[in-house]
Order: structure tokens, then C-alpha cells, then sequence
């Protein structure tokens, strides 16, 4: 099937069927193409008419002043994705914008192309990671600040080039949003379990995430660990700082909101999450879903609580800049319809290079190892899709 321009999805008809979704990932061009995926739909750009990069700050007018001029064709949307720290953003005006159902559920296809040798390095080492923990565990008792998350990475070499359109094969079905995005010669790809928010019409979600607790391979132990999860008071407190933060920073831009009490269960093939699933009506309808973004971003279940002390924590403890991980990929259209999802679970590859970066929320009472491997848990979306067995 060809690819062909069709309008935002909530202004046609259905008509794509799986095929369409199995040819999406095969039509995915390395370089050029931003692909997302929702429980709505499936995205696929192809070609640009123009690139969009600064600051966040001002990014959301810029972009739609530029979807709104006569710049670039009708029914336009700018995708792609933007750092954690808010200051590089990498979105594009795409040629052609192609909507198809959403990929379907179940496993991943066996990989054609399997890697054989890696060279694995963690940033920084296991030891120094749980000195981290342990010095913003002090911070905390010291009353600097309530959470911060904390990060590790994993530089990974390949002995062949990584073959990108057969990694999204494997990640499809790992998690809600499976994306890839082009980033300055590189690749931003992943499967993040978290929408940061969306907007259709009037109608704002969120579901953050916070607190989680790795999957097992026995079904007992596995159900074992989802139910302590739910009663975990840690768990629970650290989830509900996460979702007063969003309530809070959606309430100025929504006529309504409404906010469950308590969470629920999200599971993905590797890890529990505690979520809450947000949902209002926006005030107005020139509050773009990037403009929402921009103002929830950066939550505490990526940076911290409060947000300029966990930054200042995260800048001194984590020995390398976080660049796309923890920050936002997805897509808006002309009149601010769009979906933005949290980059976790995700890697940066290029040629024969990965970085995988994995982080977990540091609050009163966590223990250091446990952190170390709820990180290495984290690690496990991307390094299953790479044929990694490797325990980091």
C-alpha cells in the first residue's frame, strides 16, 4: 500500500487496516520519518518541508504560527522530539502524513538481523550510581528537597550497524507509544509506557506514571509483586506527589478536571506501574496540546519535587547530560490537536551505537539497591528488542 496525505484522524473516516500498520514500520525511513503510535493511531511522516528547533519556552507559538501560515501546505502537523532540559527541540514539518489504525497488540516479530557482540559500558558505574542514590537520599533528609530521579545510562557498541526498522519491529508491542524520531544524524527510538498528554477537540488527557516494580516470569511471584505494588505507601505517596503536580499544572488551561484518587495498575511486558489516568476540558481552544506539554513538562515522575532543586540535584549527581531521554515526542496539527508522550524506555542509536539512559525516583526511605535495580529492570525494554541478555 502506498503512502498517501490524509487529515488529522478525528476529521476522517477509518479505513486503514493492520496491513497498513505492518507496511507503516517497513515504510519507516532512517533519517527522514518521525513514527507514533497511540491506542488512537499510527503515525508515519514522510519527507519535510521544513525543520522547527529552539527552546520550549517559545516553541509553541512558533509552531503554530507556522502550521497557521501559508509557509506550508494545509492540514500540516509538526512532529518529532525535545530534551529533557527544554532548550534543543527537533520537529518537523513532514510532506506527507500518513494515519493508520494503531499497531496491534501481541508479540514482536523474530528478529531477521541479530546482533551477536556487544560492548557494554554503564554511566557511571553500578557502585557510583548507588553513591548518587545515597547522596540525594541525605539531600532529602536534610529537607533540600522531597524527590529527585535519578539516571544511569548504558553505552552500548555493536559490532555490525543497528538496523533501525527492524528494532521497531522488535519494539512494537513493548509499550503504549512506540516511536522513532530523527535527532542531528541519530535516531530517538523507544516504547514509552506514559502519554505526558494529549488533546482532541476540547477533550486533555494525562497518565502519569510513578512507582513501579519489575515483572517476573512466574505468574504467582509476578501477581505478587503488582499487589504489593498497589499497597505500597511509598509507592502510593510518590505516585500521588506525581499526579497533584499534573492536576496542578493542568487546572489554569482546563474549565474541568477530573482526578481519580487512587491508581491504577499499568503493565507492560517488563515492569508495573502505578498510573492515573487525567482527563478535562481545555479552556481554550488556542491552548495547543504542545502548549499543555510545555507547561506540565518536566513532571515529577522524570525530574523531581520541588522541580528547580531536583534539577540542580540531578545536574550535580548524574555524570552525563540527558539529552532526548525524559523529555517528549509526539506531534500537533494547526489546530492543536495532538498527543505527546514521555521518552523513556527509549535509546538513541547511531551506526553501531546505543544509549539507553533508565532512572528511578529517589524519596525517603528508598533503598540504593533497590533503585539500582528497578534501573536495570527499566534497562530491559530496550536491551530485550536488541537481543541484549546481559544483566547491567
Amino acid at each position: 500500500m502506498s503512502s498517501s496525505t490524509l487529515s488529522p484522524p478525528h476529521h476522517r473516516t477509518a479505513t486503514a487496516t493492520t496491513a497498513h500498520n505492518a507496511s507503516a514500520l517497513d515504510r519507516y525511513v532512517v533519517g527522514e520519518s518521525v513514527l507514533f503510535t497511540s491506542a488512537r493511531h499510527t503515525l508515519l511522516t514522510q519527507g519535510r518541508q521544513m525543520l522547527l528547533q529552539g527552546d520550549l519556552a517559545t516553541l509553541p507559538e512558533r509552531v503554530a504560527a507556522t502550521l497557521a501560515s501559508d509557509a506550508v501546505m494545509a492540514d500540516s502537523i509538526a512532529a518529532g522530539a525535545i530534551a529533557f532540559d527544554g532548550t534543543a527541540a527537533y520537529l518537523s514539518v513532514p510532506a506527507i502524513v500518513d494515519w493508520s489504525d494503531p499497531l496491534p497488540a501481541g508479540r514482536t516479530r523474530r528478529s531477521q538481523t541479530r546482533q551477536t557482540a556487544w560492548q557494554i559500558t554503564p554511566v557511571p558505574a553500578p557502585q557510583d550510581y548507588l553513591a548518587a542514590v545515597r547522596a540525594a537520599l541525605e539531600r532529602i533528609a536534610d529537607g533540600a528537597l522531597t524527590k529527585v530521579v535519578l539516571a544511569r545510562a548504558l553505552e552500548l557498541l555493536a559490532e555490525r550497524p543497528i538496523e533501525v526498522r527492524e528494532l521497531l519491529h522488535q519494539l512494537a508491542g513493548r509499550g503504549r507509544h512506540v516511536f522513532a524520531a530523527p535527532v542531528q544524524g541519530r535516531t530517538l527510538i523507544g516504547a514509552s509506557p506514559e502519554l505526558l498528554v494529549s488533546r482532541h477537540g476540547h477533550i486533555v488527557t494525562a497518565h502519569p506514571l510513578a512507582g513501579s516494580a519489575a515483572r517476573s516470569a512466574d505468574p504467582i511471584t509476578d501477581r505478587q509483586r503488582a499487589h504489593e505494588l498497589l499497597r505500597s505507601v511509598k509507592n502510593r505517596h510518590e505516585h500521588r506527589v506525581v499526579v497533584d503536580a499534573v492536576a496542578d499544572a493542568l487546572q489554569p488551561h482546563c474549565s474541568q478536571l477530573h482526578v481519580p484518587y487512587e491508581p491504577t495498575l499499568v503493565a507492560t511486558p517488563t515492569m508495573w506501574h502505578l498510573g492515573t489516568q487525567i482527563s478535562g476540558r481545555v479552556r481554550e481552544l488556542s491552548t495547543s496540546s504542545l502548549a499543555l506539554a510545555a507547561a506540565l513538562h518536566p513532571t515529577p515522575a522524570i525530574c523531581g519535587t520541588p522541580t528547580e532543586q531536583a534539577r540542580a540535584a540531578i545536574a550535580d549527581l548524574e555524570p552525563f547530560g540527558r539529552g532526548l531521554y525524559a523529555g517528549m515526542v509526539g506531534w500537533t496539527d494547526a489546530g492543536g490537536d495532538g498527543e505527546w508522550a514521555v521518552t523513556i524506555r527509549c535509546a538513541e542509536v547511531s551506526d553501531r551505537s546505543v544509549r539507553l539512559v533508565a532512572g528511578a525516583g529517589i524519596v525517603a526511605g528508598s533503598d540504593p539497591e533497590h533503585e539500582l535495580a528497578e534501573t536495570s529492570a527499566k534497562f530491559r525494554t530496550m536491551l530485550q528488542a536488541l537481543d541484549v541478555s546481559a544483566i547491567v
